[in-house]
């Protein structure tokens, strides 16, 4: 695989994020036009209305199929770093670090690892600023 750093950790699944999406979009866009040409012309208003509030429950789940995959992904991260760091130092994951740092800290290596936790912790650093302070990347090809 591809070795992964700040620069192209971000993963984009183009048939998921550009061409559903996209179609969705369309979708919304016509049924929409259509909608109001059917008021206008008081024709088929009924089946134009369900075939709008089809493509907005698409939208809505395009979204919330992300959300719910990121927020399942988010507790196992939680879990494996508080265990990582118990590992490391015999204590709980500090209970002020946010999820995002959380998220964030996943990349860190064991050797920056507890380091890294102080100083987001003193310095409240945002996810981005702790990706940015690791100095060897730790690739995640697991995440959703």
């Amino acid at each position: 695989m591809k070795e992964q750093n700040f620069s192209n950790h971000r993963r984009y699944i183009p048939s998921y994020h550009f061409f559903f999406l996209t179609v969705i979009i369309i979708t919304m866009i016509a049924s929409l036009i259509n909608l109001y040409l059917a008021i206008t012309k008081g024709e088929y208003a009924l089946i134009s209305l369900i075939i709008f509030l089809l493509s907005l429950s698409a939208l809505f789940g395009f979204f919330f199929m992300r959300i719910f995959a990121l927020k399942a992904q988010n507790r196992a991260i939680r879990a494996e770093e508080n265990l990582r760091y118990f590992v490391l130092t015999g204590k709980l994951f500090p209970h002020e670090l946010k999820m995002s740092q959380i998220v964030a800290l996943r990349f860190a290596p064991d050797e920056e690892f507890t380091e890294l936790v102080q100083t987001a912790l003193k310095n409240n650093l945002s996810n981005i600023e702790i990706k940015k302070a690791i100095k060897k990347w730790k690739a995640d090809h697991h995440r959703a």
